[in-house]
């Protein structure tokens, strides 16, 4: 069993290690088809890291992927949390059936979102700004995140708030201080989820912002790094990895919130 899962596991790692190795390849290196692409037959180099921070706008992509996830997921949770509590508490007959249909909205394509979110995008005077990309992202996210929060709330007991309110506390309080802190691993799966949702979609990101300066690691990496039919491979799979890495490493370490949320919303409203 063991040796299985650590096969499985550098099969999926194998794509990164690809990269991480072609991302400080000499040129002639990686170019000569005799060589491996999986080991080194020349030292490796840093110069071609080297290349993508200091000769791009990798740095501004990073920190645009970063601080529009960070205002989006604070978004999402602004909106889902108190609708997910509200669909799994208030009792309403139409509660699943809400529930459901926001979820729906999550499975409509970006494609076909994209002509009335450009004429709303227009209407607010936000062309070729980051903050269009934080007005059209809670499209993706919030559905999600609704009927996942709404799964979380369902699974905790309903008699722990119900003690609350018969102790005194309001609705409000009772969500504050006994539902919320109950529910950390579905805030946690929600963060995750919507931070990833952001920093992979690339389709209104290409669409509504086209100054390098606004650019996130999405489209800016390609249309920095490719030009024509010249492609800096080296530097693409450098920032590869220097995106991935650090989404891992705290993926990893949320990694037991993450699925104590997924599962507990699953199991509820499936």
């Amino acid at each position: 069993m063991h040796a299985a899962a650590y096969a499985v596991a550098l099969l999926g790692a194998g794509p990164f290690l690809w990269s991480a190795i072609t991302a400080v390849k000499l040129n002639r290196d990686l170019y000569d088809p005799a060589h491996s692409p999986l080991w080194f037959n020349a030292p490796p180099t840093a110069d071609h890291l080297a290349y993508l921070v200091q000769h791009t706008a990798f740095p501004t992509f990073a920190w645009n992927t970063l601080w529009i996830g960070a205002v989006v997921v604070a978004a999402t949770l602004l909106l889902a949390t108190p609708a997910g509590y509200a669909l799994a508490r208030l009792r309403r007959p139409w509660a699943g059936r809400l529930g459901m249909a926001i979820f729906l909205c999550y499975l409509v394509p970006p494609s076909v979102l994209f002509l009335p979110l450009s004429r709303l995008v227009a209407a607010a005077g936000l062309q070729d700004s980051d903050w269009a990309l934080v007005l059209v992202y809670p499209t993706l996210t919030v559905p999600v995140s609704v009927w996942l929060m709404m799964g979380f709330f369902s699974a905790i007991p309903v008699q722990v708030e119900e003690q609350a309110l018969v102790d005194g506390c309001t609705r409000f309080a009772a969500f504050r201080r006994v539902a919320l802190p109950l529910a950390v691993p579905g805030v946690v799966a929600v963060v995750v989820l919507s931070f990833v949702l952001c920093a992979s979609e690339y389709l209104y990101a290409i669409a509504f912002v086209s100054p390098t300066a606004g650019k996130v690691v999405s489209t800016g990496i390609p249309t920095e790094l490719i030009s024509g039919d010249l492609f800096y491979w080296q530097s693409l799979q450098g920032a590869v990895v220097l995106v991935a890495v650090p989404v891992g490493v705290v993926f990893n370490l949320l990694l037991k919130r993450f699925v104590a949320g997924f599962t507990a919303g699953a199991v509820t409203v499936g």
